[in-house]
């Protein structure tokens, strides 16, 4: 029933968006080309082509195509080189801007400019097989952005966005964003992100099948870190959402892997690993991890660190959380594993954690819950080899292993017999033959496939943890 409520309040949300979008964006208007041996004056045909993107972008309407053929495009000048459309799509009639199929452009950015991309109040665009970077490490701050206005119904595909100053993409205020099947690294202040919005922040958003990582390894031509000290894969200020990330590779980022602070968050079928800091960190009521790896904070340092693979916090009473079919594990200890309402103990909230692997190698790593969490456990695996009679404090009690059945029905204590568990480098996390997790999850509330998306459940019941064996 929990799932399907879950699912219920994302659908309503999200239908006209994601359904409509993809269904009905027309390119029915005109179709013109630049090159790098292009003009200005010309009248942008394929056989004779505009020269700069940004004096293209200003030529476009409802409907209209611009093909940015392959070759490399400085830019320089503040703003007749940033692509800024100078009108909206509409519904039917998109206005799309993309790279030479087979061909990707490289737009490479010098003098400290602001953006390649600049969306700001425009709405009923797609970008689409570009490739963003700095020239050859010079100063260059964000990929895409919009902050002067809220944007709204765009999509952001195919695009390689690294070597960056500031973001990848940075927004303040958006509803209706999808970033499809990108790639986002080496950005100093993050891979996605931005301040917090002032009508409404990040709403209906979709980030599927992207590359999240190396936030902050690299600032104004060096290895970093820059000014900002926790650079993050995705991080967000307040709102109502709903956010959905999936099918995505988060690691090795300064900062947090993901970082939301928006209600309705729901991130699934991901892989946090080897960042930084917290791996995923969530804020906003009705918030989910579903089939979901998360492992190696530190990012490869076997230093004590204050971080958690998994923090939940929030201010706001009886806000609920969920965490199904997650494997979390961590060889660096000395801290919570997971902590939730660390900060506001006295607000209650509503915890569900089912069929999850907590394990945690390290010499001092339990699972913290505040003293007003309502919680339900149940059907989850824990490792806790060097502290085995601390695996979860809660209302200044301690529970180990003898007390595993007081918290929650289903819950085992065992190694879960990963095929190859890792720290600071790759890992493989999909179970050996005799892993207790095999089959003694539960079947309420467990999704229909695994982080592979192989189908639930495979043998006598469902596996624990994020793969099914």
């Amino acid at each position: 029933m929990l799932k399907h409520i879950f699912l219920i309040s994302f659908l309503i949300s999200l239908f006209l968006f994601y359904g409509y979008s993809f269904q009905n964006i027309q390119e029915s208007g005109k179709i013109y080309y630049v090159s790098p041996k292009g003009n200005n004056a010309n009248p942008g045909t394929k056989e004779q082509p505009w020269a700069t993107p940004g004096y293209a972008s200003r030529k476009l309407k409802a409907g209209d195509t611009l093909i940015i053929l392959g070759g490399r495009y400085i830019l320089s000048q503040y703003d007749d080189d940033i692509i800024i459309p100078q009108n909206s799509g509409t519904p039917e009639k998109w206005i799309t801007i993309k790279g030479e199929e087979g061909n990707r452009p490289v737009l490479a950015g010098r003098d400290n400019l602001l953006t390649a991309i600049d969306l700001s109040g425009k709405s009923y665009i797609k970008i689409e097989n570009l490739e963003i970077t700095s020239d050859n490490g010079e100063p260059f701050r964000d990929g895409i952005e919009a902050l002067n206005e809220p944007i709204s119904n765009i999509i952001i595909k195919n695009v390689y966005i690294h070597h960056m100053d500031e973001f990848g993409i940075n927004i303040s205020d958006v509803n209706g964003i999808q970033i499809l099947d990108s790639q986002i690294s080496y950005c100093g202040f993050g891979c996605i992100g931005g301040p917090e919005g002032q009508q409404g922040g990040w709403q209906n958003v979709l980030i599927s099948k992207c590359i999240l990582s190396y936030s902050g390894h690299y600032y104004q031509g060096g290895k970093g870190p820059g000014p900002y000290d926790r650079p993050d894969g995705f991080g967000i200020e307040s709102s109502m959402g709903p956010i959905e990330i999936s099918n995505t590779l988060v690691e090795h980022n300064k900062g947090d892997g993901l970082d939301s602070k928006a209600e309705n968050t729901y991130i699934h079928h991901c892989i946090v690993a080897n960042n930084s800091c917290d791996g995923i960190k969530l804020w906003g009521n009705n918030s989910k991890v579903e089939n979901t790896l998360i492992y190696g904070r530190g990012d490869g340092k076997k230093e004590v660190t204050p971080w958690s693979a998994i923090v939940i916090s929030t201010e706001k009473s009886n806000s609920s959380f969920f965490i199904i079919n997650v494997t979390v594990d961590d060889e660096v200890g000395n801290n919570y594993l997971m902590h939730v309402q660390y900060d506001y103990p006295d607000i209650p909230i509503n915890l569900t954690m089912k069929n999850n692997i907590f394990s945690a190698r390290g010499p001092n790593s339990p699972i913290f819950l505040g003293n007003s969490v309502k919680f339900k456990i149940e059907n989850n695996l824990f490792y806790m080899p060097k502290h085995p009679d601390r695996i979860l404090d809660y209302l200044d009690k301690t529970y180990g292993t003898k007390e595993i059945d007081n918290i929650g029905k289903g819950n085992l204590y065992g190694d879960p017999l990963f095929n190859q568990p890792a720290f600071g480098n790759l890992g493989d996390y999909h179970l050996k033959d005799k892993s207790p997790a095999i089959d003694n999850g539960t079947l309420e509330d467990a999704p229909k496939n695994d982080l592979d998306n192989r189908p639930r459940p495979i043998g006598k019941g469902v596996d624990m943890g994020a793969y099914e064996k």
